[in-house]
């Protein structure tokens, strides 16, 4: 029971996540490979008809009408894997707790299966031709990829130098935004959501900010105070919180 607890007081701290370092091999494996059988789903949804397959066991005929629109969300349901993957396996130092895995496991369903099925078409009927939207939504893409893959590749290597040990890292994107990492979320997922063509979706990336400034970050800030002191009080009084030069 203490031990719960001593987990249960870990991630009210950390922001509704263990921040103690740990291998859990398992649980990072097992995140992985079901996150990658969710990305087969979506191929087969995408690929195999199985939306129609699915509509068939209910007596309905469903189909994806827009199949080119379908692919391109498929490949990003595959991009958004391989970012998981190697955040997972390889930039994570802290531990993964069962609970963290399967509930973000459902959260990914949720999105990934849903934002392919509306981009595919299977709520309309006409096909959405590629357009200016589509480029402006790729860009964005690619850059709230790359911020917050980035960024967090900077921090790996810069903390695998013996002297940085114990450090508080502020330099790379970082020095730009103390969560440059989430807010590369926020706009990866503005572009995903604008590649839908249903604007309804963009209520994902507007309550993942409001998550990320509303909870998480006060949270992680609270715990990054406490463990790197007056470093981290100064670097946060002159840099901003989540988006750079702006908030």
């Amino acid at each position: 029971m203490e031990t719960i607890n001593q987990n249960s007081d870990s991630q009210s701290a950390g922001g509704g996540v263990n921040r103690e370092h740990g291998r859990t091999i398992a649980q990072r494996w097992t995140f992985v490979g079901l996150h990658f059988g969710l990305v087969l789903f979506c191929a087969w949804l995408a690929v195999a008809d199985g939306w129609t397959l699915i509509g068939q066991v209910f007596g309905q005929q469903w189909t994806l009408v827009d199949n080119d629109r379908a692919l391109l969300m498929l490949a990003c349901v595959f991009v958004y894997w391989l970012r998981h993957a190697i955040t997972v396996l390889y930039l994570l130092q802290r531990r993964i707790d069962w609970g963290e895995a399967l509930g973000l496991l459902c959260f990914m369903a949720f999105f990934e299966i849903g934002l392919l099925l509306v981009g595919g078409g299977a709520f309309r009927s006409e096909v959405i031709p590629f357009g200016t939207l589509d480029i402006v939504a790729l860009v964005l893409l690619a850059v709230g990829s790359y911020l917050n893959s980035g960024s967090e590749i900077q921090r790996k290597w810069w903390k695998q130098n013996p002297a940085n040990k114990g450090q508080c890292y502020t330099e790379g994107l970082f020095k730009y935004s103390m969560h440059i990492n989430y807010f590369g979320d926020v706009v990866l997922f503005t572009g995903w959501c604008l590649l839908s063509y249903n604007f309804w979706t963009l209520l994902l990336p507007f309550f993942m900010a409001y998550s990320f400034i509303s909870f998480h970050i006060p949270a992680l800030d609270g715990y990054l105070s406490e463990r790197y002191g007056e470093k981290f009080d100064q670097y946060a009084a002159k840099t901003k919180k989540l988006i750079p030069f702006v908030y």
